[in-house]
């Protein structure tokens, strides 16, 4: 088990309220609303609980498995070649600016917190992952639970899109919220299997959905 410091550390990366900007997108979430039928709570579960195991701990969820023991062991081309892979396989253009912003607004923060953080990252514009495995891997907690902290931090974001979006009332997200917690330490479990050959950015309905979120008539989010 973490110390108490570790876990508080874990907590505050995986918390909302972060100043990253994770709250601004939906992940396709939004689109789904309008193309895919998302309009209740069962529906907002299915397509949140699919995207946890088909496209989130396939791919970046991996990655940050694969991530964090490469900062320990001070592996910066491990770290270069695991970044690019995260920002040559986005699918659309607004999830390029998601990791792209998100791992720069994180980098800022971190600088706020390590001394080394502008010159570990002076020539590498780092992507969300690889900036949150960054910062786990400074705590002294276990990659598997740094990889909880990750997919948290995701769940949490996605069912606040989803009450808004959908949109559903508190109850409702809590009750989805509690869904994809359970089923997180699997996905974790699954992503911590997967070797570079098996890790995966290929999900064509999201994608899909994601480039059609560039000209939706009404939206709240950012993708």
């Amino acid at each position: 088990m973490p110390d108490a410091q570790s876990l508080l550390q874990l907590i505050w990366l995986a918390s909302p309220a972060l100043p990253v900007g994770g709250f601004s997108y939906s992940e396709g979430v939004e689109a789904a609303v309008e193309w895919a039928g998302i309009d209740s709570e069962v529906k907002a579960i299915e397509w949140l609980s699919d995207q946890l195991y088909l496209s989130f701990a396939r791919g970046d969820l991996a990655l940050v498995a694969q991530a964090i023991p490469a900062w320990r062991g001070g592996d910066a081309a491990r770290i270069r070649q695991l970044n690019e892979w995260v920002m040559t396989t986005r699918e659309s253009a607004e999830f390029f600016l998601q990791t792209e912003q998100m791992g720069r607004s994180f980098v800022e923060w971190l600088k706020l917190h390590h001394d080394d953080t502008a010159a570990v990252f002076a020539d590498l514009p780092a992507s969300y992952p690889v900036a949150f495995a960054f910062a786990a891997s400074r705590t002294g907690a276990s990659v598997h639970d740094g990889c909880l902290a990750f997919a948290f931090g995701w769940a949490e974001n996605m069912v606040a899109a989803a009450v808004k979006a959908v949109p559903l009332g508190q109850s409702a997200g809590q009750r989805i919220l509690s869904r994809l917690a359970n089923e997180i330490p699997t996905a974790v479990e699954r992503a911590m299997q997967f070797g570079d050959h098996e890790r995966q950015a290929f999900a064509p309905l999201l994608a899909v959905l994601s480039a059609r979120h560039e000209t939706q008539y009404s939206r709240l989010f950012r993708s």
